[in-house]
């Protein structure tokens, strides 16, 4: 087992969540009743009932290497649950996700601050991001 495992507390509906993250993930997979793997980045899961709640002050952040992946997580992880900002959504069972395209951070990091600056202006107006806008921000000409 890794150093730290992320352990996500569910009011009753631990396997439903497991079933839920493992049909979406592709390199994914039940380990037991108590745990499973996306990407070899393992899980554990409780039903704790409901005294604690998610919130979003922690999310698991998704890298996508395209567009249409950033798609497909994005329907599938905000089926039932709430879009928000900037590539954030929580899904049906409250746990915070951030769905982002790989060449976002490379754009931020630009030493080009007026390019970085516009990428950034540009995304804090989207909820999924969309990468040809953000393109179009990036080479925009001054």
């Amino acid at each position: 087992m890794k150093k730290v495992t992320p352990f996500l507390m569910f009011d009753n509906n631990a396997e439903e969540a497991m079933k839920f993250y493992t049909s979406i993930f592709k390199n994914s997979k039940i380990i037991d009743s108590g745990s499973f793997e996306i990407d070899g980045q393992k899980f554990l899961v409780f039903n704790g009932g409901s005294y604690f709640k998610f919130s979003e002050g922690i999310s698991l952040f998704i890298n996508c290497d395209t567009q249409e992946e950033v798609d497909e997580l994005w329907e599938k992880l905000s089926a039932g649950g709430n879009e928000s900002m900037c590539g954030w959504l929580k899904d049906k069972f409250g746990v915070s996700w951030q769905v982002v395209p790989s060449i976002l951070m490379k754009m931020l990091n630009d030493p080009d601050p007026a390019k970085s600056k516009r990428v950034m202006d540009a995304m804090l107006k989207m909820n999924k991001i969309i990468v040809k806008d953000l393109e179009k921000a990036y080479d925009l000409k001054n």
